[in-house]
């Protein structure tokens, strides 16, 4: 008689395995101070993001004038390190919500297109390519362009146009497993599409769901940040990461800390998600599962792994 592994000993697990890889470990640090410093960080700073002192216009970053001087101050006088903590929740409350909308309703109609197959899976496909044949941020210029830069705007056409990512790769997932032989115990039971779908096919392929939003959180986040450095994304009063930039391009020569302090978040941010994601990647394969388990100077490469 078999048992299932209580839930603290899977936890234990998937903590040893972080543990063993240093470059996953950090990647989750700077990730968690992130996502803390875009919730927490706009209640300890108050409106020091828009606070002007044109009296402190673009001083350096120095410790000689307190705490948010540290990162120095842009050209109205406003604390460099307030409008990046500011920024990095504007940031976040457009990433995670249309990464989320996308990988919902993606995931959804792929798995029931390429569960039941034949018309409504054409269909599905057919959607997917119309909305894929137009590039993500040309797309977005587009309706910008035509409606009112906001954030509610951007998420909804990121959104759209990142469903076909999602529903190509929960379609390729459902139609291989959909033939396996629990699939055709759960129909013999008599099972309906849903709850065959959600109970056998879901928890299978959402390993590789969750690895591909982490890396398309990252292209998100980048393309909004494209968008507002073009002048169509976020807009003033509120800031984002590559408003900054936009912002501080003009100042490169004087005060570099402007533009190349929200890059450096920006770039960071998205490493560290990359690195992540390559290590759930990992973790969520148990044909690859043991390679963490190893020492790093042990674990064969990805060519050794293939011959």
């Amino acid at each position: 008689m078999t048992s299932k592994t209580p839930a603290p000993a899977r936890r234990a697990r998937w903590w040893t395995l972080l543990g063993r890889d240093r470059f996953a470990v950090v990647a989750a640090v700077l990730l968690g101070l992130v996502l803390l410093t875009a919730m927490l960080g706009p209640l300890l700073i108050g409106d020091r993001a828009v606070r002007q002192d044109l009296r402190a216009s673009l001083r350096p970053p120095s410790f000689d004038h307190g705490f948010f001087g540290l990162l120095g101050t842009d050209v109205l006088g406003r604390s460099v390190l307030a409008r990046l903590v500011d920024a990095a929740g504007t940031t976040l409350s457009v990433a995670v919500p249309a990464v989320l909308c996308s990988l919902v309703i993606g995931a959804t109609l792929g798995m029931w297109a390429g569960f039941h197959g034949g018309m409504r899976e054409n269909v599905a496909m057919r959607v997917a390519d119309v909305i894929f044949s137009f590039p993500s941020l040309l797309l977005a210029v587009v309706v910008l362009y035509v409606f009112a830069p906001s954030v509610g705007n951007i998420v909804l056409i990121l959104a759209i146009a990142r469903i076909p990512v999602y529903l190509r790769t929960a379609r390729a997932e459902a139609a291989e497993l959909k033939s396996r032989l629990f699939v055709d115990a759960a129909r013999t039971f008599g099972a309906t599409s849903w709850p065959t779908i959600y109970r056998h096919i879901l928890p299978i392929a959402l390993p590789t769901l969750l690895t591909v939003a982490t890396l398309d959180f990252c292209f998100v986040m980048l393309t909004e940040s494209s968008l507002s450095f073009l002048g169509i994304g976020i807009q003033p009063p509120e800031v984002s990461w590559g408003l900054m930039v936009a912002q501080g391009r003009q100042y490169l020569q004087t005060a570099w800390w402007i533009a190349v302090l929200p890059g450096v978040a920006i770039v960071v941010t998205t490493v560290s998600a990359t690195v992540l994601a390559a290590w759930v990647r990992l973790a969520t394969d148990p044909a690859q599962r043991w390679r963490l388990t190893l020492p790093r100077r042990a674990r064969p490469t990805t060519t050794e792994v293939t011959a």
